[in-house]
């Protein structure tokens, strides 16, 4: 009976942010404008930085790591979302929403390692100064950005493979605009205690383990600015990581509140908002707190830019009288 109930669900219907019909324009409008405008900037900043040789440094290779992440981040989800907007059909065939939920996670696990991985790199800039192009040489660093991309894939294997096992007999209702793991879970007829269990342990070590390397680094950072005597030199230091540690914040904040925290403090509308933060809201504003908080950065930019319009002027035609 329960195999029968599992190979007869073969779509869900994902209700999306809202069930207001007259929201639904002005949804569209906002998240087309937000995913068109998420591959813009991170776009931007990885062109910028392939483009630029002085940005041929380990900190701007993961950042640009990060923004072709965060680019692939919110394809996963908007424009699934955006479709059903669109066409009115609210519907993801099983295996869709089998294989959105594992590459929702795939990125997610790749951010997580990669902020992680940057936030070692700060830490060898600043503390060990004098070995940093020893021990962040060009191997190494390639390596590292390898590292959290296998790692990325793999993770979320065994959690799809769980979620593959379960039945849903009931309502195949998904209250959120993606296949989310915790409405998965809410609508199985099954026992999800193995699922739990391993969003406790292992995903909460993949999650946290990078967090805890964060939060030594930055410690020691912390440590090592505190001990320079000038407080114009403290700041200029400080300013090289405060961008990233922004970044970390905002995900890191999301993230743990939408996955561990306990089932009963679940808010469904609290949950779509977190959810559109790190999903659509943190992609865009990733590449704005670099550049912004980045004088490097800022005159690539105004280079390419440049640039760019001198070779448009340099292509229009002349007209003779």
């Amino acid at each position: 009976m329960e195999q029968k109930n599992q190979t007869a669900m073969k779509e869900f219907v994902l209700l999306g942010l809202t069930e207001r019909e007259e929201l639904r324009g002005p949804l569209i409008v906002v998240f087309l404008a937000m995913y068109l405008m998420n591959l813009l900037v991170n776009g931007t900043m990885i062109s910028v930085i392939s483009g630029n040789s002085q940005l041929h440094t380990p900190m701007y290779f993961f950042l640009c790591n990060l923004s072709f992440v965060d680019m692939c981040f919110s394809s996963v989800t908007v424009p699934k979302m955006l479709s059903n907007l669109i066409s009115d059909k609210n519907t993801i065939s099983f295996s869709e929403c089998i294989a959105q939920l594992y590459f929702f996670f795939v990125f997610a696990t790749i951010e997580c390692v990669l902020l992680s991985i940057m936030a070692y790199d700060r830490y060898v800039a600043i503390c060990n100064p004098l070995h940093y192009i020893t021990i962040m040489n060009k191997k190494t660093w390639v390596n590292m950005s390898a590292a959290s991309f296998i790692i990325g894939f793999l993770h979320p294997l065994l959690h799809t493979l769980l979620v593959c096992r379960l039945s849903f007999c009931s309502s195949n209702k998904i209250q959120h605009f993606f296949c989310d793991l915790t409405p998965l879970l809410q609508l199985s007829c099954t026992d999800t205690s193995v699922n739990e269990l391993l969003i406790f342990t292992e995903a909460s070590l993949i999650v946290m383990l990078p967090f805890l390397i964060i939060l030594i680094s930055y410690i020691r950072i912390i440590n090592t600015i505190w001990k320079i005597p000038s407080a114009g030199g403290r700041y200029k230091t400080f300013s090289t990581c405060s961008s990233h540690l922004t970044v970390v914040i905002l995900f890191y904040g999301t993230l743990i509140f939408m996955y561990f925290r306990p089932s009963s403090s679940y808010s469904l509308e609290k949950d779509k908002i977190t959810s559109v933060v790190y999903n659509v809201l943190s992609p865009i504003l990733n590449p704005f707190i670099y550049s912004l908080r980045n004088r490097d950065v800022k005159m690539a930019l105004k280079k390419a830019l440049q640039t760019k319009v001198y070779s448009s002027k340099g292509r229009m035609p002349r007209f003779t009288k």
